[in-house]
């Protein structure tokens, strides 16, 4: 019972790898489209989603199975359920990256205005908090788990910057005003991967220490 338990566990731990590396590349796919405002590359993220997805279902379905079947306890226990969370968090960065594609197309030469927000230093850090956050669960690190916090501050407050600049670009040009809300709403999705990064960082920081961490600020 103990080696077949095992055997499942590293499965489960290869999979949820592989998703984060999926999700990651779709991420970093999607703000390669917004640099170039690349229809194309925007649509094979759109028609990829499914794949992950699926996966995604999977993970969470062996999770299941290995309750349902082993009954683990202990630091088995507390991993399956982290992985399930996680691998609801890595589904979501995957959406994301799609909602950022779907943006892009929207947008994709279309005049926006005077609406002209660099995403490049917010793209840079979303990416890396991700990267940690995959790092910390590679290598059960609390203490790259936890910088990933800090990170997250900083996002925030890029994307406040973007909400502020938008608020004048529709001032300036209100004609362009559906287009501009549109590119504003990348800096969400960049946000938002952000914010599942750092719940991913949570579980982590929750698996190594046994303390739960959502709340802390």
């Amino acid at each position: 019972m103990a080696a077949n338990l095992h055997k499942e566990m590293n499965k489960i731990k290869k999979s949820i790898l592989s998703l984060g590396a999926m999700a990651e590349h779709r991420f970093r796919r999607s703000i390669d489209a917004v640099k170039k405002g690349d229809r194309d590359i925007a649509q094979s993220i759109i028609d990829s989603d499914v794949e992950i997805d699926e996966l995604e279902v999977d993970i969470e379905e062996e999770c299941l199975k290995i309750l349902a079947l082993y009954q683990p306890v202990a630091v088995d226990l507390r991993f399956l359920i982290a992985v399930i969370k996680i691998n609801n968090d890595l589904e979501r960065v995957a959406d994301e990256a799609v909602n950022i594609a779907q943006r892009v197309k929207s947008i994709s030469g279309k005049n926006i205005g005077k609406y002209n927000f660099d995403y490049s230093r917010m793209a840079e850090l979303a990416g890396l908090m991700l990267k940690k956050s995959l790092d910390a669960l590679v290598q059960m690190d609390s203490d790259i788990a936890e910088s990933v916090q800090t990170t997250d501050k900083l996002v925030n407050a890029i994307r406040n910057e973007a909400y502020d600049a938008m608020k004048d670009a529709i001032i300036s040009s209100p004609e362009y005003a559906g287009q501009i809300v549109n590119r504003y709403l990348i800096a969400r999705h960049l946000e938002r991967i952000g914010d599942h990064a750092t719940n991913i960082a949570e579980e982590v920081r929750h698996l190594v220490n046994g303390k739960i961490v959502r709340h802390e600020t």
